[in-house]
């Protein structure tokens, strides 16, 4: 059965229930202290304050990346799992900043929500345009479970328009090389995007970068 508490709380936090935002964040980050400690170990106890430190990243993404529901808790709750990891392993705060920038010059209309459950899904054919709308926000939250190598060269080159040659002289490649790895990027994207709309969350370890 559906959950009914994380998915009415998620709506509740999409009509700006900032109160709602909290009571998710208390219900959720006991389970993804527990579950990622285990998972990442000696890495989250050199975190100064690792209670903190997941709390900040669970806040981060539910304010910054495009609005969604889910079908239970055990779908948001691994979705989390993805977002917080990456988090964790960037050590940085490059893509939560970009984060920012994404969602502050792409606001979202207050009736656009993703479904991470076809049941859900809208059945009607979109504008053109909501379906443009739509899909950029997928692929917002698409980078969210992705790698960091392959979400850095995917915001440089979908959304700064960096060349080819610029990427590759920073990640100390050729231009060959660098377009290369951005097909691969594109092609990870693509799968993480299909299993998110069938209400897949990739597990970790999917969509991760190399050369």
């Amino acid at each position: 059965m559906p959950d009914p508490d994380t998915r009415a709380l998620l709506v509740r936090w999409h009509a700006g229930d900032a109160a709602a935002l909290a009571l998710l964040v208390e219900l959720h980050l006991p389970w993804l202290q527990q579950h990622v400690r285990g998972r990442l170990g000696e890495f989250l106890a050199r975190q100064a304050e690792p209670q903190d430190y997941l709390q900040d990243a669970v806040l981060d993404f539910l304010r910054d990346a495009p609005r969604f529901v889910v079908r239970d808790e055990n779908q948001f709750r691994g979705l989390l799992v993805r977002v917080v990891e990456n988090t964790l392993l960037d050590r940085n705060e490059w893509f939560r900043a970009k984060r920012r920038d994404m969602a502050r010059n792409n606001p979202l209309p207050t009736d656009s929500v993703l479904a991470l459950d076809p049941a859900f899904q809208r059945s009607e054919t979109p504008s053109r345009e909501v379906a443009a709308r739509e899909q950029r926000d997928w692929v917002r939250l698409g980078l969210e479970v992705l790698s960091a190598e392959d979400r850095r060269i995917l915001v440089q080159r979908e959304w700064e328009n960096r060349s080819f040659v610029d990427i590759g002289a920073e990640l100390g490649l050729n231009e060959g090389a660098a377009r290369m790895r951005w097909v691969r990027a594109v092609g990870r994207l693509a799968d993480v995007l299909r299993d998110l709309r069938q209400g897949i969350v990739p597990a970790s370890g999917r969509g991760d970068g190399g050369a």
